[in-house]
């Protein structure tokens, strides 16, 4: 079926120029993507079952939107004389500022991120077109030409647009008279691309990409000559989550998940369940085995939810409502039964039902990825490594899921042999040392300066192990995980060290030997430390930081004032080794710029190593010239 068009003679077409982005974006796309050429047939199938979506929840509350086309469909149909394309569908169309909003110009930022990750991986190419909105474009790798005809759901015959394009910079706008609303868009197709004019590839693609859209396919059988085309529907049609699972094999689940997620990967999981009771939902959630580019790059405050429906009508795309903050890579659906059709997405935000059906796809995804790290470790480490610190953010934002995210997470340790080694905490209390009752962590920029922390030192001479925290979420995510199965977890740099009673006695004895050095030193570094210390956390090392028990790590504080985040000022403690030859002669130098220089060098190594900035990085050097030099 055609759409009959009577193109009005005023005004003018109007030519007017993409916006500085979308050029970009249609020059990157026509030029570097080289691979997976038919991603476009997906996408453009993919916004129209979108439309339908849109114009069926309208027309909820406006029946009247589908006079003249009730039946929402999409139609692929070609012509090989014309070497034509066209994707029908008749969904909820746009007027003439939709189409300049939606085509002409981008206004999302996520247009700018899918410039940059173009840009800096090629090889993934087809994963990124379609998560930033900008798989329309997608039509150019094909197509030297591309037309828009649409006219919006409840809008006069002569209210419809005509849009046209050789993606090179600038496009055509004038008016159309439609007979129906929604949207065909015809492509003409390049030289080279004649597999797209092939029926069996077409079918193929519907079948391989588009299968599992709600909406039915239609594309024409060959006819006899004078014959009009005959319509047959070439996908399944029918929201696979309402299925009966034992019906529905891997491959269809895999399918529908690249569909929904415009992925080219395989889910590394998935999880559809039916909830009958009271209230009645259905949810089919997914695990992906990469992390999309928006919630890498786009982070917390631009992500998507899952898509909602309600008896199968769809209401909303991202529905944030249905999983917190922290499970924002999950993608899926949810069908519920009885939730109101008529209400805002604010009353939403606060409907009961919805908060039940939250808690329960909580508890699914969390059980998934439990599920994940028991039978497939393999695919749970890498699922970890993609988002594991998206998953942390869940020990601050779920306090009652706390347990069970921190049962999920793995960290590096003072065992393993580097950063790829990683232990879980119920692993970690299974070989505690004996007499050992804490969990110990060190956090810092990176593994290397986490494994050589001077902390760490008194640890290793009585084999406990730590666990090396170097994400920049660390510090953060653990300040709220004060305990896990009721051991309490202490960084090795705060409070004091539990010492049994010959440790108390032989840390005295030190602390009385050195009380002429300690007070040296804190003359000599007045007014730049709050207090100096004999340590009972060193062996080796002449010197490190000391933190109070609720104080802040000196990275932690560096990064939030890079930021521009306000940070308590405090002077640090410095704790040293007295044994150690560094401290010998301080307290044996008589030359009173000398010693102060080494006093001073001596608490810039310990700024240093615990990731605090010098504040005279200047300074350091000529103090460190001038004891070179002497």
């Amino acid at each position: 079926m055609t759409t009959e068009t009577t193109e009005t003679s005023t005004p003018a077409p109007e030519t007017r120029r993409f916006e500085a982005e979308v050029a970009q974006v249609l020059h990157l796309v026509t030029h570097s993507l080289y691979s997976h050429k038919e991603i476009f047939l997906r996408e453009l199938v993919s916004n129209a079952s979108d439309a339908c979506d849109k114009l069926r929840f309208e027309a909820i509350g406006k029946p009247e939107l589908l006079a003249g086309e009730g039946e929402l469909r999409i139609e692929i149909s070609h012509d090989r004389d014309a070497r034509t394309l066209s994707i029908r569908d008749t969904g909820i169309g746009m007027d003439r500022d939709e189409v300049i909003a939606n085509i002409g110009s981008i206004a999302s930022s996520g247009t700018r991120r899918f410039l940059e990750a173009l840009g800096e991986e090629r090889k993934a190419d087809a994963r990124l077109i379609g998560q930033f909105g900008v798989g329309f474009y997608s039509a150019f790798v094909v197509a030297d030409r591309v037309t828009v005809l649409t006219r919006r759901a409840g809008t006069p015959a002569e209210a419809g647009v005509k849009w046209e394009s050789d993606g090179r910079g600038e496009y055509t706008l004038e008016p159309a008279t439609l007979d129906s609303h929604g949207t065909t868009i015809v492509l003409q197709l390049k030289d080279g691309e004649d597999e797209f004019l092939e029926d069996w590839n077409l079918r193929s693609l519907v079948s391989k990409y588009s299968d599992h859209i709600a909406f039915p396919i239609r594309m024409p059988k060959e006819a006899k000559d004078g014959e009009a085309p005959e319509w047959e529907t070439v996908n399944g049609a029918s929201a696979l989550w309402t299925r009966p699972k034992n019906e529905i094999s891997d491959d269809d689940y895999r399918g529908f998940y690249k569909s929904l997620g415009h992925d080219f990967d395989d889910p590394a999981a998935w999880t559809h369940n039916r909830v009958e009771g009271s209230q009645s939902f259905t949810t089919l959630l997914y695990l992906p085995s990469q992390p999309p580019f928006d919630v890498l790059m786009g982070g917390r405050d631009e992500r998507k939810g899952l898509k909602l429906y309600i008896k199968r009508v769809f209401v909303m795309d991202a529905a944030e409502e249905l999983l917190p903050n922290y499970l924002r890579f999950v993608r899926g659906v949810v069908d519920a039964d009885d939730l109101p059709l008529n209400v805002s997405r604010e009353i939403l935000q606060q409907n009961r039902q919805l908060e039940r059906i939250k808690g329960a796809c909580v508890k699914r995804v969390l059980d998934l990825i439990e599920k994940l790290s028991r039978d497939e470790p393999e695919k749970f480490a890498a699922f970890l490594k993609a988002f594991g610190n998206t998953l942390k953010e869940g020990i601050v934002e779920d306090p009652s899921n706390r347990e069970r995210i921190a049962k999920l997470l793995r960290f590096a340790s003072t065992r393993g042999g580097d950063a790829a080694q990683t232990v879980s905490l119920d692993d970690y209390i299974g070989r505690m040392a004996a007499g050992q009752d804490a969990i110990w962590y060190v956090t810092a920029d990176s593994h290397a300066a986490a494994a050589g922390s001077p902390q760490l030192e008194a640890f290793r001479s009585k084999g406990i192990e730590v666990l090396l925290m170097s994400d920049r979420i660390d510090e953060w995510m653990v300040g709220h995980l004060h305990e896990y199965a009721g051991k309490p977890l202490r960084h090795v740099a705060k409070g004091e060290l539990p010492l049994d009673e010959a440790e108390k006695k032989q840390q005295e004895e030190a602390a009385a030997a050195a009380a002429p050095l300690l007070e040296r030193l804190k003359k000599l570094l007045d007014g730049k430390v709050g207090d100096v210390r004999v340590s009972a956390r060193l062996t080796d090392s002449p010197a490190c930081l000391a933190l109070a028990e609720h104080e802040m790590a000196p990275h932690l504080a560096r990064l939030l004032r890079e930021a521009g985040q306000a940070v308590p000022e405090s002077l640090p403690t410095l704790e040293i080794n007295p044994a150690h030859a560094l401290l010998q002669r301080i307290s044996a130098t008589e030359d009173g710029t000398q010693a102060s220089d080494l006093a001073t060098l001596l608490l810039e190594q310990a700024q240093l190593t615990a990731g605090a900035p010098l504040a005279d990085p200047a300074a350091f050097v000529q103090r460190v010239n001038r004891l070179l030099a002497s």
